[in-house]
C-alpha cells in the first residue's frame, strides 16, 4: 500500500502538474507527501567563481532561494486546499548535488514522484535517473502534458520475463488492484520469440489473479530497436493511462546511463510512467 510519497517540486508554477499529479496519487491512497524543493549555488567553474564578486554570488543564491521557497509555498497552499497530510524539504546545494540528495531521501517512501525532462526546458534526466537506480524505490515520471490527476482506467504493464519488469509488477500492486483494466503487454523481438518455457505471459497473469488482478495478455511484434514505438503505439491506441515498466541501465564510471527503450520511453511518453529498478 502507498503510505507516503515525496515529490520534486518545479520553481515555474506552469509545470507544478508534477506536484498535482503527486496530490491525486495521494488522495486515492490517503497518503503523506512530501514537497521537495532545491535552491541551487551558482553552477560555475571554480576559475570563473573567483572573478566574481561576493555580493553578485550571494545574491543570485538569494534569488534561488525565493524561487524555491515560493514553490514549498504553492505546495503547502495546495496541500491544505486538499486537505492533504503533508511536509516540505529545502535543500540548498549544487545542482550535481540535488539528484544524489533526492534519491537517498526517496529510500524513505514508498514512491518518488518527478516531472519528465521538457525539450528547451528544464532537465530532470538526472532527478530521474536517481530515484529509479539509488532509492530502490518505485517512481512514477509524469508527462509535462499532463493535464489531469492519476487515472487508472487501463494500465498497461510491460513483460519481457525480466527481473527488472518483475520488480516493477510487484512494486506497482497497489496501483493495479485499483485499475479498471490492465493488459500485460509482450513485445515479440528477436530476444523473445525464441523463449519457449512458458506460454507467453501466463504464469505472471496468475500471480496477479492472486492479487485479484485481472489481466488481458497482448502481444505486439516490433524489432529490437523499436520496442518503445511499439509501447507508445499500444498505449495510444489503447487509451492507455499509465505505463508500469522496468526501468533499464548499465553503471559506467560509477554513473548509471539509461538503456535504449527506457530512455525513448521517457523522451517520448504521453501517459505516466511507473517505473522500478
Amino acid at each position: 500500500m502507498i503510505k507516503d510519497l515525496v515529490v520534486k517540486l518545479e520553481d515555474n508554477p506552469s509545470r507544478d502538474r508534477s506536484r498535482d499529479y503527486a496530490f491525486s496519487i495521494a488522495q486515492i491512497f490517503d497518503a503523506h507527501v512530501a514537497g521537495v524543493a532545491f535552491a541551487y549555488d551558482p553552477d560555475l567553474p571554480a576559475y570563473v567563481m573567483a572573478e566574481i564578486p561576493a555580493d553578485v554570488i550571494a545574491r543570485a543564491k538569494l534569488e534561488n532561494e525565493t524561487v524555491a521557497r515560493a514553490a514549498i509555498d504553492r505546495f503547502e497552499d495546495a496541500a491544505k486546499r486538499n486537505a492533504l497530510s503533508s511536509e516540505h524539504r529545502l535543500y540548498e546545494t549544487s545542482a550535481t548535488e540535488a539528484s544524489s540528495i533526492f534519491g537517498d531521501l526517496a529510500r524513505r517512501f514508498d514512491l518518488s514522484v518527478v516531472l519528465q525532462s521538457e525539450p528547451d526546458g528544464v532537465n530532470n534526466d538526472d532527478m530521474i535517473e536517481a530515484a529509479l537506480f539509488d532509492s530502490g524505490r518505485p517512481v512514477c515520471i509524469v508527462p509535462y502534458i499532463e493535464r489531469n490527476g492519476m487515472k487508472l482506467d487501463r494500465v498497461v504493464c510491460c513483460w519481457d520475463g525480466s527481473r527488472t519488469a518483475a520488480r516493477a509488477f510487484n512494486d506497482t500492486v497497489p496501483f493495479l488492484m485499483k485499475a479498471r483494466a490492465v493488459d500485460l503487454l509482450i513485445v515479440l523481438n528477436e530476444k523473445t520469440k525464441n523463449d519457449d518455457r512458458e506460454i507467453r505471459g501466463v504464469e505472471m497473469a496468475k500471480h496477479l489473479a492472486r492479487h485479484e488482478i485481472k489481466v488481458d495478455i497482448e502481444t505486439t511484434i516490433a524489432a529490437d530497436i523499436d520496442v518503445a514505438d511499439a509501447i507508445l503505439a499500444y498505449v495510444a491506441d489503447s487509451a492507455a493511462t499509465m505505463i508500469v515498466m522496468g526501468g533499464y541501465g548499465h553503471s559506467r564510471l560509477r554513473e548509471f546511463v539509461l538503456g535504449g527503450t527506457t530512455r525513448d520511453i521517457l523522451k517520448s511518453m504521453t501517459a505516466p510512467v511507473l517505473m522500478s529498478h
